[in-house]
């Protein structure tokens, strides 16, 4: 816990609540006030789906600042509560991304919410705008272009530039009228309007990880309408979006520092070193190797390159083990070890694999570029970071730095969202997040005054509440959820981790439909 306690004494949680700072209340966003949607017109889902899980499509302004403009469908869903004298009021999610879709939420992860919670709400879903149902864009990409984690290498570096030059030039010649608009804050003013259209003076909200910093947002333009806000697995806002890419890089370092310690432990079922000194240089003995003539695993060929692309599994010490056991292995042509149960890591190894459609790669650009301008626009600059990060974090900091399309993307139509008023809102992390690391969810809790964070020491995974049914999390945010109760002060709990491949899965089994692998929020 020595990286923990400084971390945690920075946000409070072991002298008790952080000191409040008041903000005045914050107006409404003028230009939904101007905008207000028909009532939806609900109808089934589909006759596969139960007659209770009803959708409709809101028509939404393109640009808030012209409503009378072009306009976008807003694809809803609903499913009411179902004990009308318990019902509080509405509760909206978002599973992530950017680009996730979320009209089949109240389903998914409805089924999942505890009873004190499902009665409260009517369920509401929604594909954020571009995305699914919600007149999706898409830029053309094809499946290489779609991969952004590419290693820095002097000689590769003008085919890095030429790659994020082509995507950007192919999104705006493809959809170049659209993405402008396809923002975070363009997505909170949907989010009001969703409120409007179904009659509610406030919402409440379940977002997770891209999802944290879109609900965060929505408090500080909608701050009169902001109800019970659970952000799950946090966005720090002031590293919106560059810094947050990076981030998986920095923290990559002592998660994989403990995955060696604990490696290192269990030497006679692995066999990959009896020291973390000894762990590491096997681990980096194969990376060489592996650069030098990819590995056959599980019918791909694995370079080094890939093997540091599973970046995520080494915050799981229980799944990358194995898999890095299982991989030398191969490269040895000798059996894994005796009783070595074999995780599939083709995923995890070489990325999740786009779907044919660009359109979750084509909203993704579209927020984390036009979110911000804070992207450097000379090329020089990320080859200067991406030579700086490759040596201070070897396992990720060339990946996280090299050069995105957001060097050649057209610049933002507004500045990003400053949180400055109060939002007394829940926060909720895992010690070792791969994907919002616990830095980044400190960093969401720091900013936004008035919150109260649930930390699960010993956590691991990306997503916590309905993700981990054992996680120490559980009852505080369903307690809040329930009652409209935050903690008195911030908690920190102690939580033994899940299986291995049992994250992102609720007590059923099934997968909620957050965004998988290593290139998504």
């Amino acid at each position: 816990m020595k990286r923990l306690a400084p971390l945690l004494a920075t946000a409070g949680l072991l002298a008790g609540s952080l000191p409040f700072l008041t903000a005045a209340p914050a107006a409404a966003d003028p230009a939904v006030q101007e905008y207000g949607p028909a009532r939806p017109a609900w109808h089934r889902c589909s006759a596969e789906q139960p007659a209770s899980y009803e959708c409709a499509t809101l028509t939404v302004p393109l640009d808030y600042r012209q409503p009378r403009g072009r306009t976008l469908d807003l694809a809803i869903s609903r499913v009411k509560s179902p004990d009308p004298a318990k019902r509080h009021g509405v509760l909206l999610m978002n599973p992530g991304g950017p680009g996730g879709p979320g009209l089949d939420l109240p389903l998914t992860a409805g089924a999942a919410l505890p009873p004190e919670v499902r009665e409260r709400y009517d369920l509401i879903g929604f594909d954020p705008r571009g995305v699914g149902a919600s007149s999706p864009v898409g830029c053309g990409l094809t499946d290489a272009e779609q991969q952004f984690q590419r290693a820095y290498r002097p000689e590769t570096f003008p085919s890095d530039v030429a790659w994020a030059r082509t995507v950007a030039d192919k999104c705006r010649e493809k959809a170049g009228a659209v993405l402008p608009y396809i923002t975070t804050r363009n997505t909170a003013r949907d989010m009001d309007a969703i409120r409007s259209a179904l009659g509610e003076r406030r919402i409440s909200y379940l977002g997770y990880s891209y999802g944290t910093y879109l609900g965060a947002v929505y408090t500080q333009m909608f701050p009169s309408r902001t109800d019970r806000f659970v952000l799950d697995s946090a966005v720090d806002p002031q590293r919106i979006w560059r810094g947050m890419i990076q981030v998986w890089a920095s923290e990559a370092e002592p998660a994989f520092a403990r995955w060696t310690r604990w490696t290192a432990e269990r030497d006679a079922e692995y066999r990959l070193g009896a020291t973390p000194e000894a762990v590491s240089a096997t681990f980096w003995g194969l990376v060489a190797r592996a650069d030098r003539d990819p590995i056959e695993f599980q019918g791909q060929k694995i370079t080094g390159d890939d093997i540091r692309r599973g970046r995520p599994m080494f915050f799981s010490p229980a799944q990358a083990a194995p898999a890095v056991s299982a991989l030398k292995a191969a490269a040895d042509g000798t059996p894994p070890p005796k009783g070595l149960a074999v995780p599939d890591v083709r995923t995890a190894l070489r990325g999740a694999a786009e779907p044919a459609s660009d359109n979750a790669t084509a909203v993704f650009w579209s927020v984390v570029c036009g979110d911000t301008d804070a992207w450097p626009r000379d090329p020089e600059q990320y080859r200067r970071d991406a030579e700086r990060d490759k040596a201070r974090y070897p396992l990720y900091g060339d990946m996280a730095s090299n050069i995105k399309p957001c060097a050649f993307w057209q610049r933002p139509a507004e500045a990003a969202t400053p949180m400055r008023t109060r939002a007394d809102a829940l926060t909720v992390q895992n010690e070792w997040d791969s994907q919002t690391p616990l830095v980044s969810g400190l960093g969401m809790h720091s900013v936004l005054r008035g919150s109260r964070m649930v930390l699960a020491r010993g956590g691991e995974g990306h997503t916590v509440y309905l993700s981990e049914p054992g996680s120490c999390v559980n009852a505080p945010v369903t307690s809040y959820l329930a009652t409209g109760r935050l903690p008195a002060r911030d908690v920190a709990c102690t939580t033994v981790p899940a299986p291995a491949q049992r994250h992102d899965a609720r007590p059923g089994g099934e997968p909620l439909p957050f965004p998988a692998g290593p290139q998504r929020f």
